[in-house]
C-alpha cells in the first residue's frame, strides 16, 4: 500500500506540474507593438467666427431735399458711381444760376474798374489827378478781381450741390432696402442712411481666440518648440457643412477684449456664389503651428488612470509589459498626439491590451504581421493567436 500510494501522488505531482506549466504558456499574452516615431504634427486650432462684409457703405444725402425718385431694385447688386435716388434738385439749380449771374456782374465790375484805374495812371504820373485818385482806382479794380474769384468758388458750390441732388453708390456690391421713399424729406445731418450696400465678395470672417492660448503659442514659437503652420483656414456652416473654399488668416489684432479676454483674428475668404452672408456664426479650423517632435500613436493604446493622467503598455525588458505614463492632451485624426513620456525606438503596445499589466510576460508581434491561425487539435478547439492586428 505505502508503495502503491506513494507511485499515485508522485503521478498526481506530475500532472499538476504539467497542467501549471501549461497554464503558465497560455498566460502569455501576445500583443502587438508598432515602434515610435516622431512626426510633423499640425497644432490646430478651432475657433468660433463670424462673418463681416468686406466693405460697407451707408448711402447718405449730402443735400437736404425731397426724394423724387428712386433708380435701383432692394437686393439687387451696384456698381459704384450708379445713381440710386434724386433728391429735388429746383433750388439747387436756382442757386447755380443766381451764382453764374453774380459772376458776370463781378467781372463786369472788375472791367470797368480796371480800365478806370488804367486811365488814371497817366494822369497820376502828369500830376493831373491827384496821386490819391489814382490809388483808390487801383484798390477799385483789384478788389473786382477779387470779387470775381469770390463769385467762381460761390458757383462751383452750388454746382457741387446740384450734382449732390443725384446720390450715387459710393461702392459695388449688394443693396438692402431702402429706408427712406419718394417723397421723404432727408437731410445731410439725418442719423439714418437712405440705404446700405455691403460688399460679399470676398468677404471677411473674425475668430476669437483666448489671449492666453495666443501668448503661449508664441511663446513656443519664439523658444523654437514647434515651427509656424499654414494661414489656410477652412469653415464649418450651421448643420454640419463644410464651405466648400478656403481663406487665408490676414491678421491679428494688438489688444485683447477686456470682456472677453479673447483676441480676434480676421482671414478672408472667396464668396463667388454668396453662400456667406454678413452676420453668420461660423466654425474656423486651421493649423496655427506644427510640431515636429510629436508621436501619432492609435488612440486605443492610449489609456487613462482614475486622475486622468495618461499611459502606454510597452514591450520592456525580456518580453515584459512595461507601463509609462506620458503627456497626451489632444488628438489628430485618429491618432493620439504623445508630446511626452516616449522616445524614438520606444514599442508601443496596441493591440492585446485587454487585462495587461505592468510586469506580465508578453510575446510581441510587429502589429503589421498577418494573423495566424493554430491547428486544430483532437479534443481542443482552434487556438487562434491574437496576432492578426490591423495595420498601425
Amino acid at each position: 500500500m505505502p508503495v502503491a500510494a506513494l507511485a499515485l501522488a508522485g503521478v498526481s505531482l506530475a500532472a499538476c506540474s504539467g497542467e501549471s506549466s501549461k497554464g503558465q504558456q497560455q498566460r502569455t499574452a501576445e500583443v502587438g507593438y508598432i515602434v515610435a516615431q516622431t512626426s510633423s504634427v499640425p497644432l490646430s486650432a478651432t475657433l468660433s467666427g463670424r462673418t463681416v462684409a468686406f466693405e460697407t457703405s451707408e448711402v447718405r444725402p449730402q443735400v437736404t431735399g425731397v426724394i423724387k425718385r428712386r433708380f435701383f431694385t432692394e437686393g439687387s447688386t451696384v456698381k459704384a458711381g450708379q445713381p440710386l435716388f434724386e433728391i429735388d434738385p429746383s433750388l439747387y439749380r436756382a442757386a447755380v444760376n443766381q451764382a453764374q449771374a453774380n459772376l458776370a456782374s463781378a467781372r463786369a465790375t472788375a472791367d470797368a474798374a480796371s480800365v478806370k484805374a488804367e486811365r488814371y495812371r497817366p494822369l497820376a504820373d502828369m500830376e493831373a489827378v491827384a496821386k490819391q485818385d489814382y490809388t483808390d482806382a487801383l484798390a477799385a479794380s483789384r478788389t473786382a478781381k477779387a470779387a470775381i474769384a469770390q463769385n467762381a468758388a460761390t458757383l462751383d458750390t452750388a454746382k457741387i450741390n446740384l450734382r449732390f441732388t443725384t446720390v450715387p453708390a459710393p461702392i459695388s456690391g449688394k443693396i438692402g432696402r431702402q429706408l427712406f421713399t419718394v417723397g421723404a424729406l432727408v437731410s445731410a445731418t439725418q442719423a439714418d442712411p437712405l440705404a446700405v450696400i455691403q460688399r460679399m465678395d470676398p468677404i471677411y470672417v473674425d475668430m476669437q481666440q483666448s489671449a492666453a492660448e495666443l501668448t503661449s503659442l508664441r511663446q513656443r514659437l519664439a523658444a523654437g518648440g514647434v515651427t509656424p503652420g499654414s494661414t489656410e483656414v477652412h469653415l464649418m456652416l450651421d448643420g454640419g457643412i463644410r464651405y466648400p473654399q478656403a481663406g487665408t488668416v490676414q491678421f491679428s489684432e494688438v489688444t485683447v477684449d477686456q470682456t472677453t479676454g479673447t483676441v480676434t483674428l480676421r482671414a478672408r475668404f472667396p464668396n463667388p456664389d454668396g453662400l456667406l452672408l454678413p452676420g453668420m456664426f461660423v466654425t474656423a479650423m486651421f493649423d496655427q503651428a506644427s510640431d515636429p517632435n510629436a508621436f501619432l500613436i492609435p488612440q486605443n493604446a492610449v489609456q487613462r488612470d482614475f486622475d486622468g493622467s495618461a499611459y502606454v503598455m510597452l514591450v520592456g525588458a525580456d518580453n515584459k509589459a512595461t507601463r509609462r505614463k506620458v503627456t497626451a492632451d489632444r488628438t489628430y485624426n485618429e491618432f493620439a498626439v504623445v508630446t511626452g513620456g516616449l522616445k524614438k525606438g520606444d514599442k508601443v503596445i496596441i493591440q492585446g491590451l485587454n487585462g495587461l499589466r505592468q510586469g506580465a510576460p508578453i510575446k510581441p508581434v510587429v502589429s503589421t504581421a498577418p494573423q495566424k491561425v493554430e491547428p486544430r487539435k483532437e479534443g481542443q478547439g482552434a487556438e487562434t493567436a491574437q496576432s492578426g492586428h490591423k495595420r498601425g
